[in-house]
């Protein structure tokens, strides 16, 4: 029998829509899927470029306006992958519009933005996933299953950091990853939003935070983003800088765990330097992203003299969505993980309910985002609401 279709929207088609696409153009040949995706629409301001990105990555159709493709009966899903400062009137729209919502993070601008669109969702009965893709990295969601079985007893540390260097470079412009009015924040919008996610997904809620941000270049010239993290430089203007470069801030969870938390542009020599380490009263986990099919694994159980971080490949069926790809050893890489989010998000659609993470997660993100920025103005300790 024919599966139920789900007809897509995709609002953005540069770095986030590449990956979007692809993940939809690949999701059946991996996962059996109880609805399958159609690549519907995309959407993009250059009526040149859009049209261009929708012949090479496969979409039906394209529009030039977002609320045109809103207004469309054969759409069921958008996915939203453009600028922050547009999520929530889009969000809130498609919602309204009875639409099913994916949306990049960080959820929203700011804690007012992201509680209107988690009302609007709630409200309107739909679907709605926020795309923290680390979330679904085999080895993440294993050390998850370490956690939850008690495999590293009571967890007393989660260390965090997300190290990229790309904006080193005084002449690198002013793209719009560093204007305020258009990302909201900076470092901590954009990687650290990854890191608190990862954070509550593997420990749990925070109960409070202190942080501190700086911005080391503050002057640059204008310029656009060309693709991927590159950029060019636009004229001979110069703007002003006003988000951070980089961000640091101390957490204590509910559960009586330390949080150490660090996100930079600044980090020499790390293109994408994501990575965590978790203590617990009997073992210890290590992750990081530039080599994201290991799980470095210590337990107190191993003999002495045999005790030590042993490494893991979490490529055996036995590992969380590893089986649905190649015999193991035989590695994956970043764009899967958007494959298997996009997998939860097809179920979810067929069922109905929102995975996580979802617009509550991106919302409570949000909160301890805010929060941070706060405590970095205030110079004190903030106390988080209790969900």
């Amino acid at each position: 029998m024919a599966k139920q279709q789900v007809r897509i929207g995709m609002i953005g088609y540069k770095f986030m829509g590449k990956a979007h696409s692809h993940a939809y153009r690949d999701l059946p040949f991996y996962f059996n899927t109880q609805v399958e995706p159609v690549m519907q629409a995309i959407v993009g301001r250059d009526e040149a470029g859009v049209k261009a990105a929708a012949d090479r990555m496969g979409w039906h159709s394209y529009e030039t306006d977002w609320r045109r493709l809103i207004e469309r009966d054969d759409i069921d899903l958008i996915d939203i992958g453009v600028t922050n400062h547009l999520h929530a009137e889009i969000a809130i729209a498609a919602a309204e519009a009875g639409k099913h919502v994916i949306c990049e993070k960080p959820l929203a601008m700011n804690v007012e933005e992201a509680g209107r669109m988690l009302e609007a969702v709630n409200k309107a009965g739909v679907v709605h996933m926020v795309c923290h893709n680390y979330r679904f990295v085999p080895a993440i969601r294993f050390a998850k299953q370490l956690i939850d079985s008690g495999k590293l007893g009571k967890i007393y540390h989660f260390r965090s950091r997300y190290l990229q260097d790309w904006i080193m470079d005084p002449q690198f412009p002013l793209v719009w990853r560093l204007r305020k009015e258009v990302c909201g924040s900076g470092t901590h919008g954009d990687l650290m939003a990854h890191s608190i996610d990862l954070a509550r997904y593997l420990v749990g809620e925070m109960s409070e935070v202190v942080g501190m941000m700086d911005t080391f270049i503050k002057r640059r010239p204008l310029g656009e983003m060309s693709g991927g993290l590159h950029a060019e430089v636009s004229g001979e203007q110069i703007g002003e800088v006003d988000v951070d470069d980089a961000v640091a801030f101390m957490s204590r969870f509910k559960n009586g765990a330390f949080g150490v938390f660090e996100a930079t542009r600044f980090g020499k020599g790390n293109r994408n330097g994501n990575s965590f380490e978790i203590n617990g009263s009997k073992g210890s986990v290590r992750w990081n992203m530039e080599n994201m099919n290991q799980l470095q694994l210590y337990v107190e159980d191993d003999e002495k003299g045999e005790q030590g971080f042993r490494n893991i490949s979490c490529t055996e069926d036995i590992h969380p969505y590893a089986g649905a790809y190649w015999p193991a050893g035989h590695i994956i890489g970043y764009e899967h993980t958007f494959i298997n989010i996009v997998h939860e998000l097809m179920n979810g659609i067929a069922e109905n309910k929102s995975p996580s993470p979802n617009f509550t997660d991106g919302y409570r993100n949000q909160v301890i985002l805010d929060a941070v920025e706060n405590s970095a103005k205030s110079k004190s300790w903030i106390t988080l609401p209790k969900f």
